[in-house]
């Protein structure tokens, strides 16, 4: 079963192209021809002369990003992206998730839907789709979401995965939390998962885990691709029965998204260091997955700085909340394992009761993967993919800032004048207060 990408917008089309860079380069490199197959299979058709080309499909308002991300796929000698598999225009949405929506979307529908078609009639059979964007500009989020409900509309029984890239904290740009709150709010209604990704999380990997001195969007696009590579590439389940997965969309949502009103996911992965070192260091299954379970109740994104002194709670019924403590409850979880000896890895007690909603049975929960072919050049590698509340906080924060913007009315008249009321900027903040609730109250 293959998966078709959707990259809208520039950071869409950027990570979008540094995933197909990985994935390819990990087949290629990977020691065993079933997982390769599988691996092609998923995010790859070939031509009649045996070249790889991405199931995927590029869309942006504007020519640069994408013009740049077909040419490097080629420049790679490995694999590219169909020549007529792309979508732009001239005139850019303006960091304007209204303009996005409600003018450039519905405008150029009917093209766009004409490339997604003619890219799932090349799958044999298709597992869903994956739409990429970032929330806090306008083409990415305000089109990323129209083209979500058109995708929505014409593969009604088709997963959806949303991979978001949240903006940093101090602002690109300033109308980031009102672009950021109506994606969210809209894709809550259309997409069976919404994949997150923080900028500031990342840029501190990049500084702090990879010693990279000046940080690029590049270095940035290459730490997320990285982290959605390990969870993409083929693993086996435990309903596999030693047969590389053949609905990787289908089950990761099944495994994390269980009930609609938790639809949030974040991940870590272990272990992350410059290529440089990668040679000379040695991990173990044990000393991994003992990190990962504390990174996940401590809610760290890396293995730098972690908080030890997090423990669960003895009393695993009592109500958390977003002032209540710094353990991080979690509804389900995916571990994802890859590499050497990886059949005698344990679970690192991500396992564990006490780690999850009491409401929901661990075995149920918990979900594990695992690959014996190395990713991406490490020995051993683990990967955590969590719908817990790692993202309620940053969310409340920006919630919280959308509210004080909108109190003044600050700039929602250039929202009004493309066709949002305030009536949709109330719904949103509404929806979005009901998603807090909900994971505060987990427990």
């Amino acid at each position: 079963m293959s998966v078709v990408t959707v990259q809208l917008g520039q950071c869409g089309n950027q990570v979008g192209q540094e995933l197909f860079d990985i994935i390819c380069s990990d087949a290629q490199e990977g020691q065993r021809k079933t997982y390769s197959a599988a691996s092609c299979e998923r995010f790859f058709h070939q031509t009649a002369q045996g070249d790889l080309v991405a199931r995927a499909l590029l869309v942006d308002m504007e020519p640069k990003v994408i013009n740049r991300s077909m040419s490097m796929a080629a420049k790679s000698g490995r694999w590219s992206y169909g020549a007529s598999s792309h979508f732009s225009q001239k005139q850019g949405s303006g960091n304007n998730w209204a303009n996005g929506y409600c003018v450039h979307g519905p405008c150029h529908r009917d093209a766009v839907e004409e490339l997604v078609r003619r890219e799932v009639e090349r799958c044999d059979r298709l597992a869903g789709l994956i739409a990429m964007m970032s929330v806090a500009g306008g083409t990415g989020s305000g089109v990323g979401t129209y083209v979500t409900q058109c995708l929505r509309d014409i593969y009604p029984s088709s997963f959806i995965l949303n991979h978001l890239t949240w903006p940093y904290g101090t602002g690109e740009v300033i109308v980031q939390n009102y672009n950021s709150v109506l994606t969210l709010a809209h894709l809550y209604q259309l997409s069976d998962a919404i994949l997150v990704h923080e900028n500031d999380t990342v840029h501190r990997i990049c500084s702090r885990l990879l010693n990279i001195k000046h940080i690029s969007f590049s270095d940035v696009n290459r730490v997320i691709a990285h982290q959605l590579g390990s969870i993409l590439q083929p693993a086996l389940t435990a309903d596999s029965h030693g047969a590389y997965s053949r609905n990787p969309l289908g089950e990761l949502v099944s495994a994390l998204a269980c009930h609609p009103e938790y639809k949030l996911l974040s991940l870590c992965t272990i272990p992350q260091m410059a290529s440089s070192s990668i040679a000379y260091s040695t991990f173990s299954w044990p000393g991994l997955l003992k990190h990962l379970r504390q990174m996940l109740i401590s809610n760290t994104k890396m293995e730098e700085g972690i908080d030890w002194q997090v423990r669960p709670p003895a009393d695993s019924g009592r109500s958390r909340s977003l002032t209540g403590g710094s353990f991080n409850t979690s509804l389900a979880n995916l571990l994802i394992l890859r590499g050497k000896d990886v059949y005698s890895a344990e679970t690192g007690g991500i396992d564990d009761p006490a780690l999850y909603t009491s409401w929901l049975p661990s075995k149920e929960a918990f979900s594990l993967w695992k690959s014996p072919v190395p990713f991406n050049k490490y020995e051993k590698s683990a990967t955590l993919v969590s719908n817990s509340q790692a993202l309620l906080r940053p969310l409340d924060d920006m919630v919280g800032k959308v509210w004080n913007m909108f109190a003044s009315r600050a700039y929602v008249h250039q929202y009004i004048k493309f066709g949002i009321s305030e009536e949709d900027f109330l719904d949103s903040f509404t929806s979005l207060e009901q998603v807090i609730s909900s994971y505060s109250q987990l427990c």
